[in-house]
C-alpha cells in the first residue's frame, strides 16, 4: 500500500489504487451488507484501512480521517465478483490474499489489467485458510512459476511475520 500510494501521489505515474481480495466467509455469514460496493467491500478490506491508519497516524490533514488520502490517492475497493469485463486502465491493483485464491481466479484478475496498469498480488503461502487449496495448489504458487520468464514480472519474497509473535508462532505450528 505504501509503494501504490507513493506510485499515485508522489510520483503521479498512475490515475488510483484499486484494492480486491477474494471475500470467502470465515465463519457463519453475517448476512446482507446494505450500501454500495465499496461500502460492502469495507469489512473485506478492514487490513487496507489499518494499513493506512499506519501509515497516516502522524499526519495532520483537513478531514482529520482516512477519507483523505483515500481521496487523494483515488483508492477505490472493489470485489473480485465483479472483475469480469472489466479492462482497468493506469491503475495500480492490490489483490490481497492470494494464496487463497485458485490459477483460474488470478487469471480472471490478470487478463483485466489494460495498459498502463500495475498488478501487485500479495499474499503468504502458510496463511491458506482454504480448505481446497495447498502452498502447491495455491493460485499464487501457479503464476509465480508461469511468469518467472515474462519481462516485466517481479518476485518478492519477504522472511519473518511482522505482525506479531503470536503469528508468527501460529503459522509455524498450526
Amino acid at each position: 500500500m505504501a509503494s501504490a500510494l507513493e506510485l499515485v501521489i508522489e510520483r503521479n505515474q498512475y490515475d488510483k489504487i484499486i484494492v480486491t481480495r477474494n471475500t470467502p466467509e470465515i465463519a457463519e455469514s453475517i448476512g446482507f451488507l446494505p450500501g454500495t460496493e465499496e461500502e460492502k467491500m469495507g469489512p473485506w478490506l478492514a487490513a487496507i484501512t489499518d494499513t493506512l491508519e499506519v501509515l497516516h497516524k502522524n499526519d495532520v490533514n483537513p478531514s482529520g480521517s482516512m477519507n483523505y488520502i483515500m481521496e487523494k490517492a483515488n483508492v477505490q475497493m472493489k470485489s473480485i465478483n465483479f472483475m469480469r469485463g472489466r479492462s482497468i486502465q493506469n491503475a495500480v491493483v492490490l489483490l490481497d490474499e492470494c494464496q487463497n485464491l485458485t490459477a483460474s481466479q488470478l487469471k480472471t484478475m490478470i487478463t483485466r489489467m489494460g495498459e498502463g496498469t500495475k498488478l501487485i498480488c500479495c499474499g503468504n503461502l502458510a496463511q491458506i485458510d482454504s480448505n481446497y487449496l495447498t502452498p502447491v495448489t495455491s493460485g499464487l504458487t501457479y503464476i509465480v512459476e508461469k511468469f518467472k520468464d515474462f519481462d516485466g514480472s517481479a518476485n518478492i519474497y519477504l522472511n519473518g511475520v511482522v505482525r506479531s509473535r503470536l503469528a508468527e508462532f501460529a503459522e509455524e505450528q498450526l
